[in-house]
């Protein structure tokens, strides 16, 4: 009998095999593939219109292990077509390095038996009222916001939610912005649970993936903690699916496959027909719009866990301070900081710009450090004393010779954490402190540090946005945001979003625990009504602007935008490509094209980038005649497409 088996590569269609033995939809089997075996899957049709004769080989053996779901398969075929990226593809992000993993002996998932406890947590009448509303239709699809500002306990209201679902026997994920810092969490929900959770990331061992690969396809582990990636797990019993700080950045991943794992979880669950929770203080303006439609249901927190008190906002006007030359800090907030560590309130200084310096430059001959690889500057990190690319991770020391005289003298300008950091020691030389960015936390020592942060070892950080992600620090009273013009620069079409979301975040880091905590803004715009927007308690009133205007200029969500880039190491190859790509495009796709640009970040790895943007309406049929498009377009030798449907940045 003739069976369609998808393989885990770049094909876009299954092959036909012949096997003696009985074989259903969703198994996985060993096949013969040019000169080597491969482990396919049993697809749901065959290849279409395929006129060439050719030999059919034979299955070799079937694995005997849990087959993939019908659902997760739909699912599988859905994305692709979505996101434009082959079905080989997407299968391959459900195998395990295209693999699939037999189930091992019991004693090998004993870490993660299930023994739930009382619940040691109890809840307020707003999270029982929001609980009950997250419960309603808790048996099919639905997609469900809890939206609660930061520290009211959106965390113990889906976990009740989802312990609920443990009982009947179902499995839950709950998906993370921030995968390589959950040692919180995971302690939390040990607390809550009384059991420990898989956690599933890029950095966790090969034996180890194995192993929960395994349980979770056999639907031994209940409980997944996992990053993008987990959102394709082969899953035996899905009851439930939690997006945690749904209007993250993160959750987009823009480099090989392209997608955004929150979008693609809410599709996930409509097709395994199972409830899904998108939780957040300041909801993504795509998720808002779906409440204002009535699409997705809705239930607020408005007060702070045990009637905690959001933390004050201050504004300081540097126009009033004169700073004194390279220093970022002015008197008056020195004096703040001194008041706050005489109550023993824990410091944060926050600036998101990770190492000492963005730029370094000569000042004999005038020119700068920029990335051999990449048109950015490099970044100078005074602790390893080094300038890196934060793109393409070149390194080089800070050693030139200077075509005026001798060696450059270099002098930095702009301030980084580790800059902010020196100045903050100037200051407060006795106190214990603690960058946090993602150079000095994604360490082996992360936990240590963490631990040492929780009781009030450090008493002063210095962090870029990496500290507003869901953190619990008791004892920070006071943030100094270092200078919020800084981040309010630039023509980002989601900035004025992204900015509301990040310091609704990071105040929500102060003041958790009842003392009073104060945020301090630096800034030279003397204009406040921005930091008013920004720290409102109300973030609906700043959403409701936004969606206008994206609706008065048809911007998302009103409108699908899919980004092309094309990529190659000849520019002029590159730009003549472009246009000749264009002109091919422009009368056969769904929509209306823009461009050819340059990319902003016109040169990266190596490679030349240039963008072409399409606009239209939110259907499928966009991405069906895009795809169309690029099966009948023969693109030069060295030139490459990327596809990004619904581009979060543009760089």
């Amino acid at each position: 009998m003739k069976y369609p088996i998808l393989l885990p590569n770049i094909f876009n269609h299954p092959f036909t095999y012949e096997s003696n033995f009985k074989l259903k939809v969703g198994d996985y089997v060993v096949v013969p593939f040019g000169k080597s075996k491969i482990i396919g899957v049993v697809w749901d049709e065959f290849e279409k219109n395929n006129k060439k004769s050719f030999k059919i080989k034979k299955v070799l053996e079937k694995i005997e292990i849990s087959a993939l779901k019908k659902d997760t398969i739909k699912f599988l075929n859905w994305f692709s077509q979505y996101n434009l990226i082959p079905k080989g593809m997407a299968l391959k992000m459900t195998m395990l390095n295209s693999n699939a993993i037999e189930k091992l002996k019991d004693e090998k998932y004993r870490d993660y038996a299930v023994k739930l406890k009382d619940s040691p947590f109890e809840l307020s009448q707003e999270q029982k009222k929001s609980l009950k509303l997250m419960n309603k239709l808790s048996n099919k699809f639905r997609v469900h916001v809890l939206q609660g500002t930061t520290g009211s306990g959106k965390t113990i209201i889906y976990f009740e939610a989802l312990k609920s679902l443990i009982n009947k026997g179902f499995q839950g994920l709950i998906l993370l912005p921030e995968i390589g810092l959950t040692g919180q969490f995971e302690q939390k929900f040990f607390e809550f649970f009384g059991f420990k959770p898989a956690v599933w990331h890029s950095g966790i061992s090969k034996k180890k993936k194995e192993i929960i690969w395994s349980g979770v396809n056999e639907g031994i582990i209940k409980v997944i903690i996992g990053a993008r990636s987990s959102l394709f797990l082969p899953f035996k019993k899905l009851g439930l699916i939690i997006v945690d700080e749904e209007h993250d950045q993160s959750y987009k991943q823009d480099e090989g496959a392209i997608y955004n794992a929150r979008d693609m979880a809410i599709v996930r669950a409509s097709f395994e027909n199972i409830p899904i929770n998108l939780i957040t203080a300041v909801p993504s303006i795509e998720t808002y719009e779906n409440i204002k439609k009535g699409k997705y249901s809705v239930s607020k927190l408005n007060q702070r866990y045990q009637d905690a008190a959001m933390p004050n906002y201050e504004v300081i006007n540097l126009n009033n301070y004169k700073l004194e030359k390279q220093t970022w800090l002015s008197k008056e907030i020195i004096k703040k900081v001194n008041d706050h560590l005489k109550k023993k309130d824990q410091i944060l200084f926050f600036l998101n710009r990770r190492g000492f310096s963005p730029l370094a430059l000569c000042n004999k001959c005038f020119s700068n450090f920029t990335c051999p690889n990449c048109s950015i500057n490099l970044v100078y990190h005074k602790n390893k004393n080094f300038l890196l690319c934060h793109y393409c991770g070149f390194k080089s020391l800070l050693d030139r010779d200077c075509p005026k005289d001798g060696k450059c003298n270099f002098i930095f300008s702009g301030p980084g954490v580790e800059r902010i950091s020196e100045e903050v020691k100037k200051n407060f030389p006795n106190k214990k402190i603690q960058i946090f960015s993602s150079d000095t936390m994604n360490k082996k020592d992360a936990t240590d540090k963490l631990n040492k942060i929780l009781n009030n070892e450090i008493e002063i950080l210095v962090g870029t946005q990496l500290i507003s992600k869901g953190f619990h620090f008791p004892n920070l009273n006071c943030i100094i945001v270092v200078d919020i013009d800084l981040s309010t620069q630039g023509h980002d079409l989601r900035a004025a979003e992204k900015n509301l979301q990040l310091y609704h975040q990071l105040s929500g880091r102060a003041g958790r625990t009842g003392k009073p905590a104060t945020v301090y803004f630096q800034t030279y715009d003397t204009n406040t009504k921005m930091i008013s927007d920004l720290t409102n308690s109300n973030p609906d009133i700043f959403l409701d602007r936004e969606l206008d205007i994206r609706r008065q200029n048809n911007l998302p969500p009103f409108q699908r935008f899919i980004s092309l880039i094309l990529t190659g190491e000849d520019e002029t190859k590159l730009e003549k490509e472009a246009f000749s790509f264009k002109n091919f495009v422009e009368k056969k796709i769904e929509g209306r094209i823009l461009g050819p640009v340059s990319a902003p970040i016109f040169r990266l790895k190596k490679k030349y980038r240039i963008r072409l943007l399409v606009r239209g309406s939110k259907s499928i049929k966009l991405q069906n005649s895009i795809a169309k498009i690029i099966l009948d377009y023969k693109f030069s030798s060295g030139i490459k497409l990327s596809v990004d449907v619904d581009p979060i940045n543009f760089n």
